[in-house]
């Protein structure tokens, strides 16, 4: 499987580093401590937690069906808890608009009422490259799916 990359203007200077676009994808899952914004409901800073945050920062997947599946696993879930650091200025839901990479295969999923807790199943093992979009808001994050 070939990873993830992006395909644009070499030329512009980022605001700030972004790994993402230049790293094969799944190398955005780290474990370190998640970010102060993030840890309602966990104890301690939830270092060794899998999560991806967003190209962006403003949302992360916390991943607590490690390693992804597709087809989904029988024991257990593809479940990723969708945390935002932004305030809902509308009322919304989440969508998400994947596209494999290196193909034409796309997937929509709709977690109802904006971040939070989800299942996302997608169709195929992978590389997933996401468009987040939430109040009013849009980010991107790769994700992978594995068989």
């Amino acid at each position: 499987m070939g990873g993830c990359t992006t395909e644009g203007d070499r030329t512009a200077q980022p605001k700030q580093a972004q790994p993402q676009e230049t790293s094969k994808c799944g190398e955005t899952v780290v474990t370190d401590a998640l970010p102060e914004w993030a840890r309602t409901g966990f104890s301690g800073d939830g270092a060794g937690i899998p999560h991806v945050f967003g190209k962006s920062g403003d949302i992360l997947g916390v991943i607590f069906g490690s390693p992804l599946k597709a087809p989904p696993a029988e024991d257990r879930s593809n479940k990723i808890l969708w945390v935002t650091r932004v305030s809902a200025t509308t009322a919304g839901d989440l969508t998400i608009h994947a596209k494999l990479d290196g193909t034409d295969e796309t997937a929509e999923r709709k977690v109802t009422g904006g971040p939070g807790p989800s299942i996302i199943d997608l169709p195929q093992a992978g590389c997933w490259r996401l468009t987040l979009e939430w109040w009013g808001h849009t980010d991107t994050m790769d994700l992978t799916y594995s068989s």
